[in-house]
């Protein structure tokens, strides 16, 4: 049982950062950005998918990438490669990112993108899918993401993340007959900690699914785009 006081604390800490998330969100409301935040497990194939979205997505809006790791700037640098500009923030031992990284980053960034000038900002969490599920990060939408390498009993084992994000992806798919991957296990995984999530399957590296993926994410961006900015928000 964990002592009063580390409860405390941690109670403080996720409000401070549901308090920043709030302000981050009011903001990109207020200038209609529309926020992605992706999590998974490390080398589910995240960043492939991601550069892979961007390359398309900045054909038809302003795209620009925020990415978390425990150290190297290696996955904003593949980023970089769909065309879009990307700052990597490095957590230092961190297993997730936090509201108050995502308000640093806007700030670090602002030589490369200006965040009041994006249609839509990507957030590229840390691989972890137990301390990201905590930390609201003032997002739109957060994708969670698990590969067929990865065992059609991802969503069982991990459930506060399924539980707690709004779409589902897939990835990998160009392996899943190699790997005697179960389609119907894995949904009704799915079905059984989200009932009705929306889920993609596809790879990055055929391209396969893609399309319903890229048109699903730019359509939620053109929603926030079409609704007037509430009176109250300045």
């Amino acid at each position: 049982m964990n002592p009063p006081k580390l409860i405390e604390i941690r109670k403080n800490i996720l409000k401070k950062n549901d308090e920043l998330a709030q302000g981050l969100r009011t903001r990109f409301a207020t200038h209609g950005v529309f926020v992605a935040n992706f999590v998974s497990s490390p080398g589910t194939g995240k960043t492939e998918l991601l550069k892979y979205t961007m390359a398309r997505l900045t054909e038809r809006f302003a795209v620009a990438a925020i990415v978390g790791d425990v150290e190297t700037e290696n996955d904003a640098i593949r980023l970089r490669k769909s065309g879009a500009p990307a700052y990597q923030v490095e957590t230092h031992n961190m297993c997730h990112l936090e509201s108050f990284h995502i308000e640093k980053a806007i700030a670090a960034a602002s030589s490369q993108f200006r965040v009041e000038e994006l249609d839509l900002l990507i957030v590229e969490n840390v691989g972890n899918l137990v301390c990201t599920s905590a930390f609201d990060l003032g997002e739109d939408l957060q994708v969670v993401l698990v590969s067929t390498t990865e065992g059609e009993d991802k969503p069982l084992k991990y459930p506060k993340i399924f539980d707690r994000s709004d779409v589902c992806i897939l990835t990998k798919m160009d392996l899943a007959e190699a790997l005697e991957f179960d389609h119907a296990q894995m949904r009704a995984s799915i079905d059984a900690v989200k009932p009705g999530m929306p889920v993609f399957e596809v790879s990055a590296k055929t391209g396969l699914g893609m399309d319903a993926w890229i048109d699903y994410l730019a359509g939620r961006v053109e929603e926030k785009q079409a609704v007037e900015t509430p009176a109250w928000v300045s």
